[in-house]
This record gives C-alpha cells, structure tokens and sequence, in this order.
C-alpha cells in the first residue's frame, strides 16, 4: 500500500494543474469563438463590400451607355515650315 500522506501531496499537486488545464481549455475555446466571430463579421463585410463594387460597375456600365457620344475634337495638322 502506499502512503496516505504521499497520495494526498499527489492529489494536491495535481489539482493546481488541472485547474490550470481547465483554465486553459476555456481561455483557448473562447479565443476560438473571438475568432469566429471576427472571421465571420469579416466575411460579411467582404460580401456587402464587393455587392456595393458590382452595383457600381453596372451603374457605371448603365450611365456609360444612356450617355451621348461625345464629339472628339478634330485633329489639329501640323503645317511644314517653310524655308528661307
């Protein structure tokens, strides 16, 4: 049989770190939840971000096409100089 005395120093030294362990685990679950999170309010504003860039391509796209033709000016031609 072992020592009465030597079991319970075991049981004390190992529930600090179980307590500890424990600590870690919930630390650890709610960083992953933190992350989750932001991963998932980030996702939503990359989606609503490139929905607002699309809209916009097509309302430029629609302007660009309900707008007249613009008149280019004309080419100015270069005259040769003359020489003396």
């Amino acid at each position: 049989m072992s020592d009465p005395m030597t079991e319970i120093a075991r049981k004390r030294s190992t529930t600090g770190f179980t307590a500890s362990e424990t600590r870690d685990a919930l630390v650890k679950r709610e960083l992953a939840a933190e992350r989750a999170a932001f991963d998932a309010k980030t996702e939503k504003l990359r989606a609503l971000r490139l929905a607002k860039e699309a809209a916009d391509a097509q309302a430029a796209m629609k302007l660009a096409a309900e707008a007249p033709p613009q008149k280019t000016a004309p080419v100015k031609k270069s005259r040769a100089k003359k020489t003396k």
